[in-house]
């Protein structure tokens, strides 16, 4: 059973000082989604940096980390075992498929690896495609691979950000169900500014803005 995520505390400040974010504490149970959402230069960005350990050295963050009883603010990024999705791809170009997906894995027998990566691939509707080009792919297609390679990394949470917003409109709710089934057992922080990519019975927190944090509007189902 996957851990809760949570962050307590969490203070951002720019470098001239200026307060990003104050204050924040937040708890994911497995198997639940919390959007963030706010105007742009509000930090959501900045608190995924953050929390994967990658944000700016000039960004000045005081805060804790915890996935169930380990604390992950002071461990190296890849030891934190955080899904990040972003809006880009970030398929390698010079790779295939197939090796686009096999990076990052680790342990068990090449043969082992190759048949988690053609079962990854039949589940998202997309067997077959190891050798393709990530070029010749459609955003579709390229969307899913990008969620199957984080996926297969076997991360402990998810962290979105505007995974959904380079699609097209059909597009769009074909990989909004396809990334809520596949991540249905990881607690997932989500940030977009799009109630339609918000799923049902997720929570919602935002930041900038004279409404509360935690304030829950009911999203529009999938």
């Amino acid at each position: 059973m996957t851990d809760q995520l949570r962050v307590d505390n969490l203070e951002l400040h720019l470098p001239d000082a200026q307060c990003l974010v104050r204050g924040m504490s937040f708890s994911i149970e497995a198997g639940r989604v919390l959007a963030l959402m706010g105007p742009s230069g509000s930090g959501k960005s900045s608190i995924l940096s953050w929390l994967t350990g990658t944000a700016d050295s000039r960004l000045r963050a005081r805060g804790e980390i915890w996935l169930g009883d380990q604390q992950l603010d002071n461990l190296p990024t890849e030891q934190r075992r955080l899904g990040l999705m972003l809006q880009e791809d970030y398929l390698f170009p010079h790779m295939s498929v197939g090796d686009n997906l096999h990076f990052g894995l680790r342990g068990g027998t090449r043969q082992s690896r190759e048949l988690r990566v053609s079962k990854a691939l039949e589940d998202a509707g997309l067997p077959g495609v190891e050798q393709r080009d990530p070029a010749t792919l459609s955003g579709g297609q390229r969307a899913r691979i990008s969620l199957i390679r984080t996926l297969l990394s076997d991360p402990c949470a998810l962290l979105l950000d505007e995974p959904f917003s380079g699609l097209d409109t059909a597009l769009r709710e074909q990989i909004r169900l396809f990334t809520w089934a596949s991540a249905s057992r990881l607690p997932v922080l989500l940030v977009t500014h799009d109630l339609a990519d918000i799923p049902r019975g997720a929570k919602i927190m935002t930041i900038g803005e004279s409404r509360p944090a935690g304030h829950s509007p009911q999203p529009p189902s999938l």
